[in-house]
């Protein structure tokens, strides 16, 4: 059987290097169906003007050339104002990178590809369709972008589509309330970890470090991801840990102020306003008092193989993000049995059981951050407790062959429909073999 992933046209073809969680997805996830002996394809952007072919462990990777969308980018931008009807900005409409998905149709088409899985982008469901008109296609949601768009522009797109999955409960309840009528389409399916990995050190941290408790952040430094408020609770965390640090991992790269500013009209999102209007990175650096300058330590983007030793000797893993569908740094933090804080936000309250495996806050409080902090590392015990549940809730939902499992069975369920239909009666043979 063959299989498509369609990446992001900004995400690399080949296995990510950095923090790009759509990229480790289609990465993880194409390993599983790989060894389970179907052909995988991972399409994503050519890189380095390399050549666009590469094979690694029996999984292929197509880089798509960017040269096509460069030379559509001004006509699309024109076609879109002028298409009033679909009331469309034009990141959503069909002309944005129209060229990324017109080669990937066409490629997949002269593959016979069977199975087509879109990250995020629905108005790639059409010109997929259009030239594989048998093949199952699902788009994969990631972020709010159908929820927030024009709803008769949007809909023709689900309804070509045989599955819409998310990454989270949180998107999915919303997409089934939004658009009804596909409800019975819209299915779960979360992001994952490598729970072999991204696993607990082998001595057990320290409980006599709490006089320097060590607190992580992993994300894009970005003003949905809330550093600044971070910053600002862990200058509160000081006055009673002067010698606590925070790391702070992850590349400077905003989210275009249209593809979240201009859609959610939650105020902790519009308060963001003002840092759309300067360099956000310089802004958060320039929160840091003197005197913390060597504590609050920012890394840089890293990847993923890199980022075991800063969870393993975290005191603390932190997520204070104002607009999540997810939060992928939480369940690596939780593989290696640390505890986590994260804000009251999207899908985040899925992973985190307030006082359980970690503790959750109102979004856009620091006050309120700086307490859940130091809850944590002034009872050791309990932030002891809080790691090891945390590790057996990865165990028992978040690892990649659990969410490739969970993604199999979707894949037999609409091939079953399917067969149903042709053969007007009931199918029980599925598409993909349980192991």
């Amino acid at each position: 059987m063959k299989i498509s992933f369609v990446n992001q046209p900004w995400t690399d073809a080949c296995p990510p290097e950095g923090g790009d969680s759509t990229g480790i997805w289609s990465y993880q996830i194409a390993r599983y169906f790989s060894a389970n002996d179907h052909d995988v394809i991972c399409y994503g952007r050519q890189k380095n003007n390399n050549n666009d072919h590469d094979r690694k462990s029996s999984i292929e990777y197509r880089g798509i050339s960017p040269k096509l969308d460069e030379r559509l980018q001004i006509i699309g931008k024109i076609a879109t104002k002028l298409d009033v009807k679909s009331q469309l900005p034009y990141f959503a409409s069909k002309w944005f990178h129209y060229g990324y998905g017109l080669q990937v149709a066409l490629d997949a088409a002269k593959n016979t590809t069977d199975v087509i899985h879109i990250h995020n982008f629905s108005h790639f469901v059409p010109i997929i369709r259009k030239y594989n008109p048998k093949a199952k296609i699902i788009i994969h949601l990631h972020c709010e972008w159908v929820n927030r768009l024009n709803q008769k522009a949007i809909a023709p797109r689900l309804d070509q589509a045989d599955l819409i999955l998310s990454c989270s409960d949180y998107i999915t309840n919303r997409i089934a309330a939004r658009f009804p009528q596909y409800s019975y389409k819209c299915k779960t399916v979360n992001n994952g970890v490598d729970s072999n990995y991204f696993a607990p050190p082998s001595t057990p941290r320290p409980q006599s470090s709490t006089d320097s408790p060590q607190f992580l952040f992993v994300g894009r430094i970005s003003p949905e991801k809330g550093v600044h408020d971070l910053i600002d609770a862990f200058i509160q965390v000081t006055q009673k840990y002067p010698k606590a640090t925070l790391t702070i991992i992850g590349a400077h790269v905003i989210v275009a102020k249209k593809l979240l500013f201009d859609l959610q009209p939650e105020p902790e999102v519009q308060a963001l306003e003002r840092y759309y209007y300067l360099d956000y990175l310089e802004h958060v650096k320039s929160l840091v008092p003197a005197h913390l300058a060597k504590q609050i330590i920012f890394k840089g983007s890293l990847p993923q193989e890199q980022l075991l030793p800063y969870y393993q000797a975290a005191d603390v893993v932190i997520n204070p993000s104002l607009s999540e569908a997810f939060g992928m740094s939480l369940v690596e933090g939780m593989a290696t049995q640390t505890p986590v804080i994260a804000t009251k936000i999207g899908g985040m309250t899925e992973i985190v059981d307030d006082q359980v495996n970690g503790l959750l806050t109102d979004p856009g409080d620091p006050q309120a951050l700086a307490a859940a902090m130091l809850k944590i590392v002034d009872n050791p015990q309990f932030a002891l407790g809080m790691g090891k549940a945390g590790r057996e809730k990865v165990l028992q939902s978040y690892s990649w062959e659990q969410i490739a499992e969970n993604l199999n069975s979707h894949y037999a369920a609409i091939e079953a429909k399917f067969e149903s239909n042709v053969s007007k009666k009931t199918v029980t043979r599925s598409l993909f073999p349980a192991n």
